[in-house]
């Protein structure tokens, strides 16, 4: 009698403890990033690819679950890094040819890394791409649907700390959910995993 209920408590916690894992599509954390413990984190613009009616919408929301989370000393917005660019031909430079490097041959390059944390005075990046951000119809019933790719860096060795992509999808039948929103909710989830 005791193994038996010793058994179905066992069965019931392994049920519940899966039920918990819903978890991102794809995340790859760094062994060392529990030893990274950025003070001041840099959020560069964020690559909206074809969907440009999210930049803005994107940068916004990820300085603002940042700060919320209250994680960082300080929060270096896309939007301040981008009028830095404006104002400062050397960040503009070396930003556009350290993501020219990550994009072309997947190399984060430790010099032009430590250089923007230098230009921005930021312990890590945080680097952003849209992956999806439009209504659909899937088998037969309409949706919004946002999806993200994220990468942590580290500026002062280059090094990837934690990348991650995930996508959202919200069924609706009359009422569209906002896109905005969904990016939301989909930020939050992110960020979540992501090391501090």
């Amino acid at each position: 009698m005791r193994k038996r209920t010793g058994n179905m408590l066992l069965a019931a916690l392994l049920v519940l403890s899966l039920a918990g894992c819903g978890g991102l599509r794809y995340s790859q954390v760094d062994p060392e990033s529990k030893y990274f413990h950025p003070r001041r984190i840099g959020v560069l613009p964020v690559d909206v690819g074809t969907y440009e009616e999210a930049r803005g919408n994107v940068d916004q929301t990820l300085a603002g679950v940042l700060i919320e989370r209250k994680w960082f000393a300080d929060v270096v917005s896309g939007d301040t890094i981008a009028r830095q660019f404006s104002a400062n031909e050397e960040l503009r430079k070396v930003v556009m040819d350290y993501m020219a490097k990550l994009k072309t041959v997947n190399f984060s390059d430790p010099q032009q890394s430590k250089k923007i944390g230098e230009l921005t005075q930021v312990d890590a990046l945080l680097m952003v791409n849209v992956d999806d951000w439009n209504y659909a119809v899937e088998n037969g019933e309409k949706v919004a649907k946002v999806g993200m790719g994220m990468k942590l860096i580290d500026v002062t060795t280059g090094k990837i700390m934690w990348k991650a992509g995930h996508v959202v999808i919200e069924k609706y039948r009359v009422f569209k959910p906002k896109l905005p929103d969904v990016a939301r909710d989909l930020v939050k989830e992110m960020i979540e995993h992501m090391p501090h």
